[in-house]
């Protein structure tokens, strides 16, 4: 979002909210580009809730920009004001593989709150991401 502003180019459709964009602004959030780690945030679905967007499209970014310099791990959502920041060497041993990427009996409240946790974390990327690294970009 800072280099949006920066660039005099508007979002018409930003996920976040004012409260969440200026927090983000806040902590130098607004610097990185944030990715969750499946089809599903708690963040965009409070942003359909609201209304700030109808339709979204999660992009497929190529996992190998997690290897870049200043990319960092948030255990939760990042511009809460408790959240912690780790490399993604440390964040390792926080992920849980096997609530996110195989099967697990979601209707077992345990998992689910697994899974509901893992929903929220986040990947930091510095800057911005090329068109490249993007798998699925939507024609037009």
């Amino acid at each position: 979002m800072a280099w949006l502003r920066r660039g005099g180019i508007e979002v018409p459709a930003p996920g976040g909210n004012e409260w969440s964009q200026d927090a983000d602004e806040l902590k130098g959030m607004d610097e990185y580009v944030h990715l969750c780690l499946r089809e599903n945030h708690p963040m965009e679905f409070l942003a359909r809730q609201d209304g700030r967007i109808e339709d979204s499209i999660f992009l497929q970014i190529d996992p190998s920009v997690m290897l870049w310099d200043g990319v960092l791990f948030s255990p939760g959502v990042c511009n809460k004001s408790d959240a912690a920041f780790h490399t993604i060497d440390q964040s390792i041993s926080m992920l849980d593989f096997e609530v996110l990427y195989s099967w697990t009996d979601w209707s077992d409240q345990a998992v689910m709150a697994r899974l509901q946790q893992a929903e929220k974390c986040e990947v930091l990327v510095p800057k911005g991401i090329p068109l490249s690294m993007i798998r699925n970009l939507p024609n037009g």
